[in-house]
């Protein structure tokens, strides 16, 4: 069994994670409605691979006889009121989601959980990943969101994105 405050933490990330997928879906949505249905496909997609990362983490706990505790999600808080507002959000919330591995990473570091930091290291390479791509979405709207040219190139480049299963073994 892990150590009572890794468990509480992973419990905590993986609500954490559902709420993720919830909002990004709430982004989708939003995309949806605007008729970007590009936009919408690649939030749809990141609401997807949130669901994953909760998922790993549920399996996670399982594999180490832990017990899961889901708690209810809230509901999603970034006003949307224009296309930059769910991109800006998106990194904000990455961010936000990075901290709250770096954090459970070192509190496994503290208790030398071996076994949970290095199942955390493909998660904070993930987050990595996460950032830079909330970071590219916001710098390519930026670039092209304002012509309408532009935004529909990018549209057309954002439906491309394709949903791809996690790679990590358990």
């Amino acid at each position: 069994m892990l150590d009572k405050a890794i468990s509480k933490l992973l419990n905590e990330q993986i609500n954490k994670e559902f709420y993720s997928a919830y909002l990004y879906l709430d982004f989708a949505n939003y995309f949806t409605d605007a008729g970007l249905d590009g936009f919408a496909n690649w939030f749809t997609v990141q609401a997807k691979e949130e669901q994953d990362h909760a998922m790993l983490m549920n399996q996670y706990l399982h594999n180490n006889a832990d017990k899961v505790t889901l708690e209810a999600l809230a509901k999603p808080d970034v006003p949307l009121k224009n296309h930059m507002d769910p991109l800006k959000g998106a990194l904000a919330h990455e961010k936000l989601v990075t901290a709250s591995i770096h954090n459970i990473y070192g509190v496994a570091s503290e208790q030398k959980d071996y076994r949970t930091m290095q199942f955390l290291d493909w998660f904070v390479k993930e987050q990595g990943e996460e950032e830079k791509n909330a970071e590219d979405n916001i710098k390519k709207y930026e670039l092209y969101g304002s012509d309408a040219k532009g935004l529909y190139a990018l549209n057309g480049e954002m439906a491309a994105r394709m949903y791809a299963p996690p790679s990590l073994v358990l």
